[in-house]
């Protein structure tokens, strides 16, 4: 059955993913900042105490409760995504350009029979798109003389494990050992049984490159509604369908450059992983307006539950030497597996503040409070309970408060400025399985900017967005016994850089 086999799993330092629902995949589809239209995206996205916009429908619904008007809102977006990488000093970069559909929504607002500015006022209806997360990004990291090799992987989880060539193994010897087997990269010493690769016997020294190509969304589609007490009091709830779409196709590539490692020339593994789902949640919120400057907010959100299937495949070729001067090349490829799961994310709870500066600007500010320690996978295909790796992820996670911060100044009647800041503290704990967690640091940082213009029914914003992120990887997976040289981690350095436009019609 599919379970986290070794530490370096749980601490989600490898690209290079075992066949296996874990800690990767429940940090992967639980960590989400909202992106929906660009007046938003400017301030931070910190609507949860402003509303009358439609990305507060993902934070706080009840700011659907400040609709006066009708909107149709349609918010396009271009990004620029950097990766830079340092392993073992040796420096590479990366781009990728996208186009993308960031919000797409239409809010009707209702008023009572008796047109009264007392009691009710308000009954508003929203439906739409907003964005809740990219994947997408390309990667490389290479150097020139390493010092560990993915083979020392296989060869230790053959040795410590048990691995028969002629079937009757592990689920992850399909995908891994048989494989390099099957090319003649893995070897066995009759007289032992012992398993063993050329590498080692020559002290390592191949160049060696990892390349990484990641795309895919999670988008929320939310049915809301919206109810506006007096001006003062608003409340709001939503139904959120989530869809998920995730795609990752990596390359490790390690040759003899300088023929100092005998019999072996080359090697390519490459692995493959899609996850596509849908999941459901809902939302509940409250806005309070206190006095004309200031509005106080609160919202709940309860776990996304996730229906996900995985696709998952591996492949391997060689080109190796024999001591009668001959060379051969090899491929295998392994099974094409599907395998369906559940996921329950985090409850999420957020507090909001923001003062209102006469009809001259505001400042907003959001605070989320989310607990990835308690994300959950759930209801295997065949039955799995997953109780293993659910005690592992409260164990790797921690719960974090998220920030977001933002502005906006009234140039004229028409024109406004605004600005925002986002912070994303890692998810990770510090110490997990008495080991440093390296990537506990490794929180998002968004710097926000923009501006918009409103003429009677009709409004333009356009927003641009700064985020850094950085994250320490293992090129591949650690091997599980002592005997082996511990593999060096990559530094990779994210960059994005996005363009957001909203168009917006008031009826």
């Amino acid at each position: 059955m599919k379970k986290l086999i070794k530490l370096f799993t749980l601490i989600l330092l490898v690209p290079v993913t075992m066949q296996a629902q874990d800690l990767a995949d429940a940090l992967r589809y639980s960590s989400v900042q909202v992106q929906g239209t660009a007046r938003a995206g400017a301030m931070g996205n910190a609507f949860g105490a402003l509303g009358g916009d439609f990305t507060s429908v993902s934070i706080n619904p009840a700011g659907l409760g400040l609709y006066r008007a009708g909107e149709l809102t349609l918010t396009p977006a271009f990004s620029s995504i950097s990766v830079e990488s340092n392993y073992l000093g040796n420096m590479m970069s990366e781009n990728l350009y996208k186009f993308s559909l960031n919000n797409l929504s239409y809010v009707a607002a209702i008023q009572t029979q008796d047109r009264s500015e007392s009691g009710l006022v308000n009954f508003n209806i929203g439906i739409g798109y907003n964005r809740l997360k990219d994947f997408n990004s390309e990667m490389i990291a290479r150097t020139g003389s390493a010092n560990g090799s993915f083979l020392d992987y296989v060869s230790s989880y053959a040795n410590q494990f048990g691995f028969n060539p002629d079937g009757n193994n592990s689920y992850t010897s399909e995908f891994y050992e048989q494989l390099a087997w099957d090319t003649d990269l893995l070897l066995r010493e009759d007289d032992t049984g012992t398993y063993w690769h050329d590498l080692e016997d020559a002290g390592y020294g191949q160049r060696q490159r990892k390349s990484i190509s990641r795309d895919g969304s999670v988008d929320e589609y939310s049915l809301a509604m919206g109810l506006n007490f007096n001006h003062k009091l608003y409340l709001g709830a939503s139904l959120g369908i989530t869809d998920v779409f995730y795609r990752e196709s990596s390359r490790l590539v390690e040759e003899d450059g300088n023929n100092s490692i005998p019999f072996f020339n080359d090697m390519v593994f490459d692995s493959y992983l899609r996850t596509s789902g849908t999941g459901y949640n809902g939302k509940i919120g409250i806005i309070f307006k206190p006095t004309q400057q200031i509005r106080l907010g609160a919202s709940v959100h309860t776990p996304t539950f996730y229906n996900l299937q995985d696709i998952f495949e591996t492949s391997m070729s060689s080109s190796v030497d024999y001591d009668d001067g001959t060379s051969e090349t090899y491929d295998a490829t392994s099974p094409w597996d599907e395998y369906d799961y559940d996921l329950e994310t985090p409850l999420r709870a957020t507090l909001s503040g923001a003062f209102v500066i006469a009809k001259s600007g505001l400042i907003s500010i959001d605070y989320e409070y989310v607990d990835y320690g308690s994300t959950s996978l759930r209801r295997g295909g065949d039955g799995y309970d997953f109780v293993d790796e659910n005690e592992e992820i409260t164990e790797a996670y921690r719960s974090v408060g998220n920030l977001r911060v933002g502005g906006e100044l009234k140039v004229t009647d028409g024109l406004s400025l605004r600005a925002g800041y986002e912070n994303y503290p890692s998810a990770y704990n510090s110490q997990a399985f008495e080991v440093s967690q390296p990537n506990s640091d490794a929180g998002l940082s968004v710097y926000s900017a923009g501006l918009g213009y409103r003429n009677a029914g009709f409004f333009f914003d356009v927003a641009y967005r700064y985020s850094i992120q950085q994250n320490n990887d293992l090129l591949y997976p650690e091997p599980v016994t002592a005997n082996y040289p511990t593999p060096e981690m990559a530094q990779f350095d994210t960059v994005k850089n996005k363009v957001l436009f909203t168009l917006g019609f008031k009826f």
